[in-house]
């Protein structure tokens, strides 16, 4: 009886916190326009200071794949949603080719391709707060628009320059600051400029036919647009998933899940790079 009681004051006094976890949610980022082409819009990023959970329930994780940069005429594919149980990343836009074509919608939009193309539409759909910005326009011949990013809205070309990625945002949730959700750099030709990236954004192309660069994996960068003369687009970044918790809780993952977990101040920190629409995580 005794026994029973002083656990109940332990109980009381050193309560085991609810079960409330941190997310960054970012999407794969869209695949670069080919031939003098825009740069990929950004994958959604995502963020929430806390959500309440219940231990033993299984939550969707998912990664969204980066859409592949473009190898025709049109406007590339975009990037694959990330999920953490009812928060969901859009994919970034995929960005227009050369002659006119647009960039796509989504969490932040393609720019617009060589010779007038439009940027897509960022926050699509829409979150409060906004998960993107829209894409760069090209200002006409001679450029392409930059991909818009997390941070802010791709750089519509002007004259000779094509427009350079919106920037990406900055986070500490894993322990250390870095930086996800860049737009693509619009692609360029030998006499004039190619666009560049930051926050895991690919720069465009700088040469004839050139290929852009593509994304940093794990990042949601869109991909930079390909040169003019026929060049293809680069690849969007992969998305991320990185969850805080208090380390009281133990994480489960199911078996399709890649990840790495380490403890800090008293949380558990578990970074997820890939997994698929099965794939789970619950808490002991």
């Amino acid at each position: 009886m005794i026994g029973n009681i002083v656990a109940g004051i332990q109980d009381t006094f050193n309560p085991i916190p609810a079960l409330n976890v941190e997310y960054l949610v970012i999407a794969g980022g869209g695949g670069g326009g080919k031939d003098w082409g825009g740069g990929g819009g950004a994958g959604g990023y995502r963020y929430g200071t806390s959500t309440t959970l219940t231990t033993s329930t299984n939550y969707t994780v998912k990664i969204g794949a980066g859409g592949a940069g473009g190898t025709s005429a049109g406007t590339s594919p975009s990037g694959a949603s990330s999920i953490f149980a009812t928060i969901t990343s859009a994919g970034g836009g995929g960005a227009g080719g050369a002659h006119s074509y647009s960039g796509a919608s989504g969490g932040s939009g393609g720019g617009g391709g060589y010779n007038g193309g439009s940027g897509g539409p960022g926050n699509t759909p829409s979150t409060t707060p906004s998960q993107g910005n829209n894409g760069g326009n090209s200002g006409g011949i001679q450029n392409a628009g930059g991909g818009g990013g997390a941070g802010g809205t791709g750089v519509a070309g002007s004259g000779g320059v094509s427009g350079n990625g919106g920037a990406g945002l900055t986070s500490s949730i894993s322990g250390s600051s870095s930086s996800y959700a860049g737009g693509g750099g619009g692609g360029g030709y030998p006499a004039f400029t190619a666009g560049t990236a930051t926050d895991g954004g690919g720069n465009g192309a700088t040469g004839a036919g050139g290929t852009g660069n593509s994304a940093t994996i794990n990042t949601g960068g869109g991909g930079g647009g390909g040169g003019g003369g026929n060049g293809n687009g680069g690849d969007g970044g992969s998305g991320i998933i990185i969850l805080k918790y208090p380390d009281y809780y133990s994480a489960s993952f199911s078996g399709g899940v890649s990840q790495s977990t380490t403890t800090s101040s008293g949380y558990k920190i578990s970074k997820i790079t890939a997994a698929g629409i099965s794939d789970t995580v619950s808490w002991t």
